[in-house]
């Protein structure tokens, strides 16, 4: 009898996740155009934003978690090379069954993540091809997927202009540029990172070293931590690349420690840019703060 009721208890908690799923999809009728290319075409859905974790601070509550619905489309292209990204090639064998995906992301403004709870993968009939639940924490920057979707589910809730930076003319600044031995060095900084915790300002940065013929000969990536007022920082993340290796990952030569920032070198510039870009555009750095 004991059993018997544990086997209907089971059937019973998994028909109630897939009717929470479907109820959880079902109002996801209002998809808000983000942006299309050749490959993908990108929507969020603003009824379904609604921030699930919050704490109290000097300056009131400040949401902590966020989740919201995406849809995205695909063409044959963007299939195959989302099949790919997934390694999912002998689940789905034949791209063009893809037709569109339907996902619960949960977002971290302080931390500037985002996680896919559960995705649905779609043939153009609507019928679920593929699932998957609980995929990895990822940090959003540039380069990723996913930036479009952040940032407009974020100024859902906090209406500072997440959206409106990343297409501002000022967004990445340059904070140096030096010149020697025929290659040229530029550092850029993308502003929509830019984020204070205490003293240091999160921020990833694009170093580009160029030769004399202007041929690109290596890239750093970088997640930096800047101490402000002290004028050292440290390499929290990155990447690296050059014709020779391609992508790889950044080592930190410093082990993650702050290192000093000299006043005559071509970096101090670039502390000097940050302090007042932090300055000038307090409430921005500030927008998540829990302090």
């Amino acid at each position: 009898m004991e059993k018997r009721l544990h086997q209907l208890l089971c059937i019973l908690v998994s028909v109630l996740c897939i009717a929470s799923f479907q109820m959880s999809t079902a109002h996801a009728d209002s998809w808000y155009w983000l942006g299309s290319d050749a490959k993908y075409g990108k929507f969020f859905d603003p009824v379904s934003v609604v921030v699930t974790k919050k704490t109290q601070t000097k300056h009131g509550e400040v949401a902590t978690e966020i989740e919201a619905w995406t849809k995205t489309t695909y063409s044959y292209a963007g299939a195959a090379e989302t099949i790919g990204n997934y390694e999912i090639k002998s689940q789905l064998p034949n791209p063009g069954l893809l037709a569109y995906s339907m996902a619960q992301v949960r977002i971290n403004p302080q931390n500037r993540t985002l996680q896919y709870v559960r995705e649905n993968f779609y043939d153009a009939n609507g019928k679920v091809i593929w699932s998957k639940a609980e995929g990895r924490v990822k940090e959003i920057n540039s380069q990723e997927f996913d930036e479009a979707f952040y940032m407009a589910i974020v100024d859902e809730v906090f209406r500072h202009g997440e959206v409106a930076r990343s297409t501002a003319k000022d967004r990445w600044i340059t904070l140096w540029e030096n010149t020697g031995s025929g290659i040229t060095t530029q550092v850029t900084a993308d502003t929509t990172t830019m984020r204070l915790k205490g003293e240091n300002l999160i921020v990833w940065e694009w170093e580009q070293s160029t030769n004399a013929s202007g041929g690109v000969v290596e890239i750093k990536f970088v997640k930096k931590s800047v101490n402000l007022p002290n004028g050292a920082e440290r390499v929290v993340s990155g990447k690296y690349w050059s014709p020779k290796t391609g992508w790889t990952v950044l080592n930190d030569d410093m082990d993650g420690a702050y290192r000093a920032i000299q006043e005559k070198s071509p970096e101090y510039k670039g502390l000097v840019r940050l302090r007042a870009f932090a300055k000038g555009y307090s409430t921005w750095v500030n927008r998540y703060s829990l302090d």
